[in-house]
């Protein structure tokens, strides 16, 4: 186990995550041939969508060896929109690799992947890709890793020159700080051959300027290596290596390496950094859970020994009309095929007739996992992503991978009741398949209205419903996923006085509602009592009244977010008192508490960055204004101006196309939910008149 390595590439989209892949799968031989992304030929972008757009939709696993080593090794997707495949990745993952472009540097989608894997504790090694492109900069990316990301980079390679063959000082090879050495990559077999060289002259003086600023960076982590660096003794390679290992395992360092992933410039040294400084299972502490059989929930953990009581995570599954596909992480004990398991938050019994190696798009039957693998898992009957499967004999429950809500929407209606069977199967395994995907019904209608995480989200949901299931339906203009949250704090009380099959119910509930800051995004319930029975009951009947209350909690029919709610009295009765009175006193105080509180309806806001020429800075920030959007600030970068707002989601409809058009094709732009923000008057009109 300690030569397994649970690996992420994570990135920004376009920086390099899936040809980076492909070339690690040519150098270990997992492949014989390199494939190409804008021609559709790797490995882990198989689906058919993937492909045509030439971007990663869904994250892929596939195994390999390297120099001793097993990887298990997750390409995730770089867009915004889905996220979710990132940090389900991450959830299950020891290690990562973030690709960043040595031209646009550190990203929007960077920043949100990097604190992503900072949520889970994963270590992670940086590899700045493409630094044959023209703009490239290697020092202004470290910089911006350090200012932007809060990460402390300890450079291991540098790169020799920088942008395109056709210049003088093209990137030709690297510099390794730790052998000294220059590395070159044969052309003729797809940088397969690696030419080991003397650093030359001109080169040597700033190679030994960075490689004495990693020997004292990593001498705050090491007294002997302090040492002999105070005896000017030589240090070790092996040295350096373990001093940095034990750094970035621990999250106090980042290694950073250099090279073209399309050339085939400084892969292997990235895999054998792999090797070097990320973790295997061993290294890393062991799981936490809670005991689902006792009342207080007890905490729980498992080492990753195979003889340890068995514990797994679902992290995905892959919808298929001969039974899910379910991507597990084993953390502790082992598997065996024909095996029976507890879903402890079900609790009830799964069998596991088929395990698999996911190697891409293909499987290899295995009788047997352990801890430490990730594997597939064909045949349970329960399970959703996020569940925990355990030994039946010893219950664990893991915590659960969560995930954003929406922001945007879709009407579609079916052509027939025969095509509304159809859909109806479809959503249920599209659902069963993406998390962040919801679907809510209208039964006086007949319409459908699907939500997902953006435009493009949405617009692929649309194209597997229309080309890949051929269901024929009718498909309207996406619409923005509202909110809503009270204006001030009040205090209501609920009362239930009546008579119900002839038995009297009484009961009243006092309710302090007030707002919570904007970051917070969720509905709070607490209670003023020490009673444990009556906390729960209360805290039940509140939330149940909030999820009864309209479509979703709000006067409008938006979700409620932002809000505190309180039970700071009741008056009941012995004789009169019942769970019906509470629940009817409840939704009475509800009611009233959001009448008397005043609704705001609250709209997404995105955080926009859109790099441009300079020439075309002008026209975006006009268009940008009249979208309502505030440009918070801009920065060079390389040969760009980047431009950083935050806009309405509503008015960044077909934004990209707009600006492609501004810039003559030559911008391009990236967008993260940041927030919720009240919604102009207009559109709180257009809703009451509904």
């Amino acid at each position: 186990m300690k030569n397994l390595r649970n690996i992420g590439i994570i990135a920004h989209i376009d920086a390099g995550k899936t040809t980076t892949t492909e070339r690690m799968l040519f150098y270990s031989n997992f492949v014989h041939k390199v494939g190409m992304v804008d021609s559709g030929t790797t490995v882990t972008d198989f689906d058919p969508e993937e492909q045509e757009r030439g971007i990663t939709i869904q994250s892929a696993c596939v195994s390999f060896a390297w120099n001793n080593c097993t990887f298990n090794l997750i390409d995730t997707p770089g867009h915004v929109d889905f996220t979710a495949e990132v940090e389900r990745s991450l959830r299950v993952l020891d290690g990562g690799v973030v690709v960043f472009s040595a031209r646009e540097g550190v990203e929007a989608q960077s920043e949100t992947v990097w604190h992503q894997a900072s949520k889970y504790h994963v270590p992670r090694i940086a590899f700045i890709n493409k630094m044959d492109r023209e703009g490239a900069d290697f020092y202004a990316c470290l910089k911006q890793i350090k200012e932007r990301l809060g990460a402390k980079p300890f450079v291991v390679t540098l790169p020799i020159g920088a942008g395109p063959p056709h210049i003088p000082e093209a990137f030709c090879g690297i510099i390794d700080l730790i052998t000294m050495k220059k590395l070159t990559f044969s052309k003729e077999d797809n940088g397969q051959r690696i030419l080991e060289e003397p650093i030359p002259d001109n080169l040597r003086e700033e190679a030994r300027a960075w490689r004495g600023q990693l020997l004292d960076d990593l001498s705050m982590f090491s007294d002997e290596l302090t040492e002999l660096m105070l005896s000017e003794e030589e240090i070790s390679n092996e040295m350096i290596r373990g001093v940095l290992r034990d750094a970035t395992i621990h999250n106090m360092a980042v290694p950073v390496l250099c090279g073209s992933s399309l050339d085939g410039i400084g892969v292997q040294p990235l895999m054998d950094a792999v090797c070097y400084y990320l973790p295997s299972p061993l290294d890393l502490p062991p799981v936490e859970g809670n005991d689902p059989t006792r009342p207080d929930c007890p905490e729980l953990s498992r080492k990753p020994d195979p003889n340890e009581p068995f514990s797994a995570l679902i992290f995905k599954i892959h919808p298929e009309r001969t039974g899910d596909l379910n991507y597990i992480r084993v953390y502790s004990g082992s598997l065996k095929q024909n095996s029976r398991v507890l879903n402890p938050r079900e609790d009830k019994k799964e069998n596991i007739p088929q395990l698999w190696r996911i190697q891409a798009d293909r499987r290899e039957q295995l009788t047997e996992v352990k801890a430490g693998d990730i594997c597939g898992v064909i045949g349970l009957r329960f399970s959703v992503t996020g569940d925990t499967l355990c030994d039946v004999k010893h219950p664990i429950l893991l915590e659960p991978i969560t995930f954003a809500d929406t922001v945007i929407s879709m009407a579609i209606e079916p052509e027939n009741a025969e095509e509304y069977k159809k859909l109806k199967v479809v959503l249920e395994m599209m659902k069963r398949q993406d998390p962040t995907f919801r679907v809510d019904e209208n039964d006086e209608t007949g319409q459908v209205l699907i939500s997902g995480m953006g435009e493009l989200h949405l617009e692929v949901i649309k194209n597997w419903l229309l080309r890949t299931h051929k269901v024929n339906v009718r498909i309207h203009n996406p619409r923005v996923s509202y909110r809503e949250s009270i204006q001030r704090t009040v205090n209501v009380t609920g009362i239930c006085n009546r008579s119900i099959a002839g038995a009297k119910h009484y009961a009243e509930l006092t309710i302090r509602m007030e707002p919570l800051a904007n970051d917070s995004q969720a509905v709070e319930i607490a209670c003023e009592y020490n009673e444990p029975e009556f906390v729960r009951l209360c805290k039940q009947v509140v939330l149940e009244s909030l999820r009864e209350e309209g479509q979703g909690g709000g006067n409008l029919g938006f979700p409620l977010i932002n809000v505190r709610m309180t039970v700071t009295g009741a008056v009941t009765d012995e004789a009169e008192t019942s769970e019906t009175a509470l629940h009817i006193a409840a939704s009475d105080a509800f009611r009233k508490g959001l009448q008397e509180a005043g609704i705001v309806l609250l709209e997404p806001i995105m955080r926009l960055e859109v790099s441009t020429p300079e020439d075309y800075v002008g026209d975006i920030v006009n268009d940008l204004q009249q979208r309502r959007a505030i440009v918070t600030h801009t920065e060079i970068r390389s040969l760009l101006t980047v431009i950083v707002a935050e806009a309405p989601l509503a008015n960044l409809f077909g934004y990209s196309s707009a600006m492609r058009g501004l810039s003559q094709g030559r911008a391009s732009s990236s967008m993260m939910p940041l927030s919720y923000g009240p919604a102009p008057p207009e559109v709180v009109k257009s809703f009451s008149l509904e």
